[in-house]
């Protein structure tokens, strides 16, 4: 199976969440997850490593950050972007 962006995000923040994959949908929130802010920061760190991007996130204040992190989706789209600006 080809991996694609959105299950890699989901396949990362499962496992930081201690949940299976299928339990992370699109319109999950971080919270909702309970992913707290601690792994907030370890999943940045983790989409960064598997994607091989620098993610503008400012962890001392997330509302005022580019990378959209209200949902699932919205990281995805945000790791795609970043993936997009980077191609040749």
């Amino acid at each position: 199976m080809i991996e694609t962006v959105e299950y890699k995000v989901r396949e990362i923040i499962a496992e930081l969440a201690v949940l299976d994959i299928k339990d992370v949908s699109r319109d999950s929130t971080l919270e909702s997850l309970g992913v707290d802010s601690l792994g907030l920061v370890e999943a940045i760190f983790a989409i960064e490593e598997a994607f091989d991007i620098s993610v503008p996130f400012n962890a001392n204040n997330p509302a005022e950050s580019v990378f959209d992190i209200s949902s699932v989706g919205s990281i995805t789209a945000a790791v795609q972007e970043l993936i997009d600006q980077q191609a040749p």
